[in-house]
C-alpha cells in the first residue's frame, strides 16, 4: 500500500529530516510487482538500510521503497565452497554473522558494514582488502518498466571501485532482490590489510579463525567509526581518490609520510581520510553537524542539521582538499539533491 506524506528520518542513518510524498515497503518480489502497477510514472528510490544517503531536499517526490525481502539459503554445497543466497533486505552484517556462524569465508573483513544486502553489489562495498566483487556469484533484480526479473553475473555487474552498473548505466531501471555469494569452506584469511594483524595481536591469537578475523574487524571499526544510532552519520563520505604518478610524486615531495597503495595501471590510491585531516577539517563543528574527531571521512549529525548544511560542508571540504594537493574528493555517498 502507498502512504502519502512519510518522514523519512528513521530511513537514513544521517537521521536527516525529509518527507517522501509517497512511501510503500515491500517484503517479497510480489508485493513489489503490485506497488509498481499502482504508480505509472515508475520514478522510484529504493531504500534498504539507508546507510549511504543524503536526503538535501525536503522532500523527495519519487516513489520511496523501502526493501525488506528477507531469507538466507545454502544454494549450492560443493567440496570446497558455497553459494549462498541473501534477500536484499537482509541486514548486511547479520548476514556476514549467519556466514560466519556457519564457517562459511570470505566476508568477515566486511564486518559491521552498515547497510544492506541489496546495496552491497550496487556499491561494490569494500574493507579491509576485501570487496563484494571478490565473493560475488550472481544477482536477481526486477527492472521496474517491465516487471521482468533479470539475472546479472559478476561481469555484467561491472564492478569497480564502489561502483557497479546500477550506479551509472543502469541507475534507476531495476531493484534488487536476492543476491548470491560465493564462500569458501576452508579459511583463506586476508589479515594483512589495514590494522586486523597488529589487532589480533592485541587479542592474542596466532592462529585466527574467521570469527578471530570478525572480531578483529568490528573492534577496529568500534573505535574509530561512529554508531549511527548514537550520531548521525552515513559511514565513508568520500571515495579513496585514485591519483597518476606524477600527482603522487608531487605531494609525496611535501609530506614524505602520504599513505598510498597500488591501483591498475601504475596509479596510486590515496587515502581521502589522510588528505582531509592534513587541511585541518578532522574534528571541526559547524554548530549541530561537522566531521568526526576520530574518522575525518566521517561526516556527522549531532542532532537537527539539515541535508543542505552536510552537503555544504562536503562542498568546503572537496574545495579545501582540491586546493591543497590537486585532489578531486568523490562523494561515496548518494545525494539526492
Amino acid at each position: 500500500m502507498i502512504r502519502q506524506n512519510i518522514s523519512l528520518k528513521p530511513y537514513n542513518t544521517f537521521g536527516i529530516e525529509a518527507t517522501a510524498s509517497k512511501f510503500a515497503r515491500f517484503s517479497s518480489v510480489n508485493e513489489l510487482k503490485d506497488i509498481l502497477t499502482e504508480t505509472p510514472d515508475k520514478e522510484i528510490l529504493i531504500l534498504g538500510g539507508g546507510s549511504n544517503v543524503l536526503f538535501v531536499k525536503d522532500t523527495i517526490d519519487e516513489l520511496v521503497l523501502l526493501n525488506e525481502i528477507k531469507g538466507f539459503e545454502v544454494v549450492e554445497d560443493n567440496l570446497d565452497d558455497v553459494v549462498v543466497s541473501a534477500g536484499a533486505g537482509e541486514i548486511w552484517h547479520e548476514f556476514v554473522m549467519k556466514c560466519i556462524e556457519k564457517g562459511f569465508c570470505g566476508v568477515e573483513n566486511l564486518s559491521l558494514i552498515p547497510g544492506s544486502v541489496g546495496a552491497s553489489p550496487m556499491q561494490n562495498i569494500g574493507a579491509y582488502g576485501v570487496e563484494i566483487k571478490d565473493v560475488f556469484e550472481k544477482l536477481e533484480a526486477l527492472h521496474i518498466q517491465t516487471g521482468e526479473i533479470h539475472t546479472f553475473t559478476n561481469k555484467e555487474c561491472e564492478f569497480g571501485y564502489r561502483e557497479s552498473v546500477f550506479k551509472r548505466k543502469l541507475k534507476g531501471q531495476y531493484v534488487i532482490t536476492q543476491v548470491y555469494f560465493r564462500l569458501k569452506k576452508q579459511p583463506n584469511l586476508n589479515t594483512s590489510y589495514g590494522a586486523i594483524d597488529t589487532e589480533l595481536a592485541k587479542m592474542g591469537i596466532a592462529n585466527p579463525s574467521v570469527k578471530d578475523v570478525s572480531n578483529a574487524v568490528i573492534s577496529i571499526r568500534s573505535s574509530k567509526l561512529p554508531n549511527p544510532k548514537e550520531i548521525g552519520n552515513a559511514g565513508s563520505f568520500f571515495k579513496n581518490p585514485v591519483v597518476d604518478q606524477s600527482v603522487y610524486q608531487k605531494i609525496a615531495q611535501k609530506y614524505d609520510s602520504v599513505p598510498n597503495y597500488p591501483a591498475e595501471n601504475g596509479a596510486v590510491k590515496l587515502a581521502a581520510g589522510w588528505l582531509i585531516e592534513q587541511t585541518g577539517w578532522k574534528g571541526k563543528t559547524k554548530g549541530h553537524y561537522g566531521v568526526h574527531k576520530l574518522q575525518a571521512l566521517v561526516l556527522v549529525n549531532y542532532g537537527g542539521a539539515t541535508g543542505a548544511e552536510i552537503y555544504d560542508l562536503s562542498t568546503e571540504i572537496i574545495e579545501k582538499v582540491k586546493a591543497e594537493f590537486g585532489v578531486t574528493l568523490e562523494r561515496e555517498v548518494n545525494i539526492y539533491l
